[in-house]
């Protein structure tokens, strides 16, 4: 036979081992492939030709122990199939993978891995230098049939001043929306005349603007393909329309890897709050949760794979009121890689109710507890390891109101403080890895509010006027570090400390202490107007990411405070 036709064989190989590389992309968090380096898992350095339950330095399951298995591609296969069926009581938290090509190739991986262990054993760390980035060609007017992303915007007014306006989809009714793709798509924009002025829509940074539209109803579309990975702005460019209020976000993601879907905007908006409960009698309120695997944008140019509640980080602001039932339904979206769950801080019996509901991709479970106790209260994933999935994005609120409610405000707002832990240091661009050993050794690359960097500064950032009361729900996440939650150039004069409603406000508290899994609602009335600033005084975390902005509009107040503002005085943090 000639000694070349082999090569087809050998290519095809080293295809699938490529491929299994970023299968295995889910698995790192628990394994190393370095010998001898037990993480949450055993090192699978070798693992090819091992019998289970023998790698020396980690603590095996007795089931595993007793398992008398041999590593190799059936075995793996029939594990990575099912790993509770194939070595029942084994204490792996992985439902495993249910596509056969993707066990094919991880197990392709694995084997190549053991062949060349010291090429293999650095291949998926994020840490490694990015590639360079290729020069792109000019935007082409040859645009595909079909774009990317499609959004529609309406030209109008709200809250006094000249906007665009969502239309359909997850915009929809929101004022100048961020707007978001990944990097190589094609991004169609209609835009509609809503109130018969003069307008159009330009995206500088991608040299596209389009025709004015005059007259209600006139509308026009255009369409581009993004280049460049970046935080971006979009504006009618009509003399005097961008300073009145046209004026929104375009966020570009790095290019996803194969088959992952990109989300450029992952955090929560801070106003995405439901409306008081107004002390009707106790009844079953249900709650549907989805736990959702995406990859978002963290910071300007950088992606990480999220775990979310519901797509967004935090998950959704839950309001209930004391005695009532709640029924939470809590489905794991099929394309998840991991088991996910949910403990209520609010909730009495086991597990806070993550002892019911441990869903496995694809399935939904339900429970329901009985709010005994008012206050405000975390909601967090509870699979083991429980510090990985908080940190991956798994937390949120919910307020049981006293029967009285609360009292009456004019502005409530959601933020929530967390950290996450990427191998590569803060500020590197490109799709992020998680590091189990940071998380372990409680090393964050970047504190957050609202998922990302810059969540509640250029893409979310909170406003009020002059003269109105303003309520903050905040909670900490976490997973390991205590927030001493502050706005600068502010006082409270309400603090429901701990988020207990049952006793007094603390009056006229400068900063609050909140510990990890803990929340705390804060009230004031902003005097004068400006820009102020949301932290954690340990003020060096604002240096990775932690910052938010408070923009109070309304007319000077020289009794109260009288000075010229430095331009870029107000809000220090970045």
């Amino acid at each position: 036979m000639d000694s070349g036709s082999g090569v087809p064989q050998l290519a095809a190989q080293a295809a699938a081992a490529e491929e299994g590389r970023k299968v295995f992309r889910k698995c790192q968090a628990c394994h190393s492939l370095q010998a001898g380096k037990q993480l949450v898992g055993p090192s699978l350095a070798g693992i090819i030709g091992r019998k289970a339950g023998t790698e020396q330095g980690f603590s095996y399951s007795p089931a595993m122990k007793q398992a008398n298995i041999t590593w190799n591609s059936e075995t793996l296969s029939a594990y990575l199939t099912d790993p509770q069926k194939t070595v029942p009581g084994n204490r792996m938290p992985f439902p495993g993978l249910k596509s056969d090509h993707d066990r094919a190739d991880v197990i392709a991986f694995l084997q190549a891995a053991s062949q060349n262990p010291g090429a293999a054993a650095s291949a998926p760390s994020a840490a490694a230098a990015p590639p360079p980035v290729q020069a792109q060609p000019p935007v082409s007017h040859n645009m595909p049939d079909m774009p990317d992303v499609n959004y529609t915007l309406r030209t109008g007014i709200a809250e006094g001043r000249m906007v665009f306006l969502g239309v359909g989809g997850t915009i929809d009714g929101k004022v100048n929306p961020v707007l978001s793709a990944a990097e190589g798509q094609t991004v169609q924009i209609t835009l509609i005349n809503g109130e018969g002025a003069e307008h159009d829509i330009s995206f500088p940074d991608q040299s596209t603007k389009s025709p004015r539209v005059t007259g209600r109803g006139a509308s026009t579309t255009i369409a581009f393909r993004v280049t460049q990975a970046g935080d971006y702005i979009y504006f009618c460019s009509v003399p005097g329309h961008r300073l009145a209020g046209m004026e929104g976000k375009f966020l570009v993601t790095p290019k996803p890897p194969a088959q992952v879907l990109a989300y450029a905007d992952i955090s929560r908006e801070p106003d995405e709050v439901p409306p008081p409960v107004n002390r009707r009698n106790p009844q079953t309120v249900r709650v549907d949760l989805v736990t959702v695997e995406l990859e978002g944008r963290i910071a300007e140019g950088t992606t990480f794979g999220y775990w979310t509640f519901n797509g967004k980080v935090p998950g959704p602001f839950l309001r209930v009121r004391v005695g009532d039932r709640v029924e939470v339904h809590l489905k794991n979206s099929a394309d998840s890689s991991m088991v996910h769950s949910v403990d209520f801080h609010a909730a009495t019996g086991p597990g806070g109710g993550a002892a019911a509901l441990q869903v496995n991709p694809g399935d939904e479970k339900s429970m329901t507890f009985k709010a005994l106790v008012p206050g405000l209260y975390v909601y967090h994933c509870a699979t083991p390891m429980v510090a990985e999935h908080i940190a991956n994005g798994m937390y949120g609120l919910i307020l049981v109101e006293p029967e009285e409610g609360l009292p009456k405000v004019d502005r409530e707002f959601y933020i929530m403080q967390g950290e996450i832990y990427t191998d590569a240091a803060f500020g590197q661009h490109g799709s992020q890895e998680f590091s189990v050993e940071k998380l372990l050794a409680e090393r964050p690359e970047y504190f957050v509010f609202n998922g990302a960097v810059g969540a509640l500064t250029g893409l979310h950032p909170l406003r009020a006027n002059v003269g109105e009361t303003v309520r903050l729900f905040f909670g900490v996440g976490g997973p390991n570090f205590t927030s001493s939650f502050h706005v600068i150039g502010e006082i409270f004069d309400n603090v429901y400390n701990l988020g207990g409603v049952l006793s007094p406000p603390l009056r006229g508290i400068q900063t609050v202490t909140v510990a990890p899994g803990s929340a705390v609602i804060t009230e004031f009335k902003p005097e004068v107007p400006g820009n102020y600033s949301v932290v954690d005084h340990a003020l060096a975390r604002a240096e990775r990411g932690l910052a938010g902005t408070l923009i109070v509009q309304g007319p000077p107040n020289p009794e109260i405070y009288d000075g010229k503002i430095d331009p870029g005085g107000e809000a220090h943090p970045k």
